[in-house]
């Protein structure tokens, strides 16, 4: 009886200290798991000290302002320029997506929606991006075709004008007449310059928004099934350590 009872007091002693023991070992899984989310969360809105999405809303304002302010230089160098020939629109669309994505990132951004509102912003500045990448491409192709027909043409003034005729030999010869222009040089070299600013401007400003399209698509998919797959990981090892 004597050895019968010596193994219960084994037990009975051993009791509270195993107790003890799996109290560190509940509370030390949940400040893990919380730390992944919160460290997953701060890498995802930071980029080398700064939060980089921001850094994108910032550039594409800033492109966007300078590609409005040119086209409309360019406007104002003949009335009879065509609309797609000076793309404040591109600029003025960039714009306009900058403050959206501004709003956005300085006053309720999180990685994860919480609420409609956050999803319905991510999702509109998402399309907005794309559809910014997509009208700086076509600004810049307009800006290189009209500067590669000034690169065939011989202008010269003729009453208020100046008139840009393509060489005869080509199959398709044309005049373009630039009205309220007395000096062919504004045409030749100012305007070609600006054709030339406005295809990198635009080339650039569709880069921005082509990164911001994929940092809004990183933040709603990758971050999430990452987070996803290291909740599943710790809550496998949790299941073999009480195996």
């Amino acid at each position: 009886m004597g050895k019968d009872r010596q193994p219960r007091g084994q037990r009975r002693q051993g009791g509270p200290p195993a107790g003890d023991a799996a109290g560190p070992d509940d509370m030390g899984p949940k400040k893990g798991t919380g730390a992944p989310k919160e460290c997953g969360e701060e890498e995802a809105r930071t980029c080398c000290g700064c939060r980089f999405p921001l850094l994108l809303a910032l550039l594409q304002l800033a492109l966007g302002i300078a590609v409005t302010v040119v086209g409309f230089l360019m406007a104002s160098i003949s009335p009879s320029l065509l609309v797609r020939d000076t793309p404040f629109w591109a600029g003025i669309l960039v714009c306009l997506v900058a403050y959206l994505g501004l709003f956005m990132l300085c006053v309720s951004y999180q990685v994860d929606e919480q609420t409609c509102i956050q999803f319905v912003m991510k999702l509109l500045y998402f399309l907005l991006s794309a559809l910014g990448l997509m009208v700086c491409v076509l600004a810049a192709a307009f800006a290189a075709h009209h500067y590669s027909l000034l690169n065939r043409v011989t202008c010269g003034p003729a009453l208020d004008a100046c008139h840009c005729k393509v060489p005869t030999s080509e199959p398709l010869s044309r005049t373009f007449v630039y009205r309220d222009v007395t000096d062919c040089t504004s045409i030749t070299f100012t305007f070609k310059m600006f054709l030339l600013t406005q295809m990198i401007l635009n080339l650039v400003c569709g880069l921005v928004c082509l990164l911001a399209c994929f940092v809004m698509w990183k933040h709603r998919y990758q971050v999430f099934y990452v987070g996803d797959r290291m909740y599943s990981l710790t809550t496998s090892q949790g299941q073999q350590q009480k195996v």
